[in-house]
């Protein structure tokens, strides 16, 4: 790669790192800004009005609403999307209506014309229907049931709560309250929808969307099982269990909230917290609901040009590790006070709690890993894991012989490798947060026909655990390494390409299932690695960076390159490249692209959104998309969520730059 090297690029690499040092915490942490969809904020506001508490931000927070409408009046999912997205548009229109916004401003009239024009009625997902519904402008009964009971259904069956993925497990809980009593809040008649009902609001083509034809099939089993719910809770008049079972889940939700309010670090569960909570008559002084509460005015709320954003979630321990990799790549040294201070935080962060994993793991584990936020400590997380590990690893081989931090380093990897192997699934692949979670019978009941409810084995997590297991001497020999390798053999795509689940997409999943392989000894020679390579070298755009959009998860023919070039993927791809040192000429091109892409102040802009957090496929991995899509969604994604990470703009092209001056 010696075509690449000049003064001007270790310049540009010397501001990018100033601009990390100037922009890390004291407490030795980075925490990027991390962008989702309105939904966040049109939740918050809407749960605020039903419970009636004021925040002086919301004002602002309405004003981020209005200022991310599209010119076509609808809300989308991620920027630059080809189409707005009707759940979002409809939960954005609503909490702007019932907080005073006319229907006659220009604003409002726009959203309400594109929804009535794509008929929001019929294409709804579940949890617009609740948020509807809750103000009496959705029917109750034309909503699923989700009986908070479900809490008494044993683990070793199919169906219970740990069979779900953390985050619709976290999510469900305080729903199955919610559900239960199916509260109404009326509000003034001049805050009614009713210009979103043209034809009265006994116009209903608003079933569920999962009956299968076949006289037999666990899609129809669930929907009778949805009317016998239905006629247990509201004809039968005799609940035996209902009162335990709501006790019971209440325990649930106050056990699992974190210090920080939140529950499991996402936005989903706290929203429906705080509502459980308030239906079941907690105060706003009450400490699990004020803790809730005032989280909007701690690291949950964050101001930019737009006005207030609520976040999704946060992610200072994932942003810090991969900063702390990028600077060590980069040659930083171990005396180096900001590189020092990171690692203090990442082993103040290792997570010393029986979290929900245990439920089917066991204890005989002893707790380990790492958590995507600062204070979750339910849900260490598989993927951030593997990338502590490296980071320290790293750092520790750079420390002098006699370094008392060498003896830590080491017992703290010793102990997340263990838990890591414990969490390995049977078919050789790691799930993001939990071992095993692919139990497909879960989706077919009425509730799920959004986003991700399984948490099975990835090619991205499971590359980067290979990866550290790599670094601290795990040879391809090694038994959960061999089955590993198989996993992601298995899972590559006939292009050469492989999915990326937590990033977009297959530049994403390439990238983390290349980067392992080199790790482990692969070369060029491997016919498969070199067809993955060649796949990355023809998806370069003409000004030498990558690009892909998340279109590519309803679109798998345009992947790799339907997109701009970014900073991140740009960087990915070089990074799958230099791994191998291969395509020196496309190399140098994308190398070029970063150096002349480099804001003065050393970083670089970045608007779309290059993080997965659901595809919106429901079982939470790849599928066969010519046999249809299992959720409806088209190329919007409308069962989907996705992210942008504000600094996977910045240290991932501080890695692939490191590699072009070695």
């Amino acid at each position: 790669m010696d075509s690449v090297k000049s003064e001007n690029l270790k310049e540009c690499l010397k501001r990018a790192i100033d601009w990390l040092y100037k922009n890390q915490y004291e407490e030795g942490y980075w925490n990027a800004p991390l962008e989702t969809n309105c939904c966040m904020e049109a939740q918050w506001i809407m749960a605020s009005v039903f419970c009636g508490f004021e925040n002086p931000k919301n004002a602002a927070i309405l004003e981020y609403i209005k200022n991310n409408q599209r010119q076509d009046g609808s809300w989308d999912v991620y920027f630059n999307a080809n189409n707005g997205d009707i759940n979002t548009t409809v939960e954005c229109y609503y909490a702007l209506r019932i907080t005073g916004s006319s229907p006659d401003e220009p604003y409002m009239k726009r959203a309400r014309e594109w929804l009535l024009k794509h008929e929001w009625q019929k294409h709804i997902r579940v949890f617009t229907k609740y948020w509807l519904a809750l103000f009496g402008e959705w029917d109750w009964d034309e909503t699923p049931e989700l009986p908070p009971e479900i809490i008494f259904l044993p683990k070793f069956l199919p169906i219970n709560i740990y069979r779900f993925a953390c985050w619709a497990r976290a999510t469900m809980m305080p729903l199955t309250i919610v559900l239960s009593q199916k509260p109404v809040k009326i509000l003034d008649e001049k805050l009614r929808c009713d210009e979103l009902f043209p034809n009265g609001r006994t116009y209903k083509q608003w079933g569920f969307s999962n009956r299968d034809t076949k006289f037999f099939s666990w899609e129809n089993f669930f929907l009778a099982s949805d009317k016998l719910l239905r006629a247990y809770n509201k004809f039968l008049g005799w609940n035996p269990f209902r009162k335990q079972a709501k006790r019971k889940v209440m325990e649930w939700i106050l056990e699992h909230q974190d210090e920080d309010g939140y529950w499991g670090g996402i936005q989903p569960p706290w929203i429906y917290g705080i509502i459980a909570m308030h239906i079941s008559g907690f105060g706003f002084t009450q400490k699990n609901m004020e803790l809730a509460l005032n989280a909007v005015n701690l690291h949950w709320s964050e101001p930019n040009e737009k006005g207030i954003r609520i976040k999704a979630s946060e992610s200072p321990v994932w942003d810090t590790m991969l900063a702390l990799n990028a600077l060590l790549d980069a040659g930083e040294s171990w005396e180096s006070e900001g590189v020092a201070k990171a690692v203090d935080y990442l082993l103040k962060k290792e997570n010393d709690h029986y979290g929900d994993w245990a439920v089917l793991v066991g204890n005989q584990v002893k707790p380990s890993g790492w958590s995507f936020e600062r204070a979750n400590k339910f849900y260490p997380d598989i993927d951030d894991t593997g990338v502590a590990i490296c980071a320290l690893k790293k750092f520790r081989n750079i420390l002098p012989d006699g370094d008392a931090r060498i003896e830590k380093i080491d017992s703290v990897i010793e102990r997340a490798i263990g838990w890591i192997l414990a969490m390995q699934s049977e078919n050789g692949g790691w799930g993001a947060f939990d071992k095993d979670n692919n139990k497909e019978i879960v989706i077919k009941i009425p509730f799920c026909d959004f986003g991700e409810v399984l948490d099975p084995p990835s090619a991205d997590v499971t590359a980067h655990i290979v990866e550290a297991l790599s670094m601290c001497g795990y040879s391809k020999e090694h038994t959960a390494m061999k089955n590993a390798l198989k996993f992601l053999y298995d899972e590559q795509e006939k292009d050469g390409s492989w999915f990326g689940r937590w990033g977009v997409n297959y530049i994403y999943g390439t990238w983390c299932v290349l980067t392992a392989l080199a790790r482990v000894g692969e070369t060029v020679e491997n016919p498969r690695v070199k067809k993955a390579l060649d796949w990355i070298l023809s998806k370069q755009n003409e000004d030498g960076g990558w690009g892909e959009t998340a279109e590519t998860y309803m679109s798998p023919s345009s992947a790799g390159k339907s997109g701009v070039s970014t900073a991140s993927q740009t960087a990915w791809a070089l990074i799958a490249l230099g791994s191998f040192g291969y395509g020196d000429e496309a190399f140098a091109k994308g190398i070029k692209f970063l150096e002349n892409s480099q804001t003065k102040e050393g970083t670089w802009e970045e608007f779309e959104f290059t993080g997965s957090g659901f595809p919106g496929y429901g079982l939470g991995a790849k599928v066969d998309l010519q046999n249809g899509a299992p959720l409806p969604q088209g190329k919007e994604l409308s069962r989907g969520f996705m992210l942008r990470y504000g600094y996977y703009c910045h240290y991932f092209p501080i890695m692939a730059i490191s590699k072009g001056l070695k």
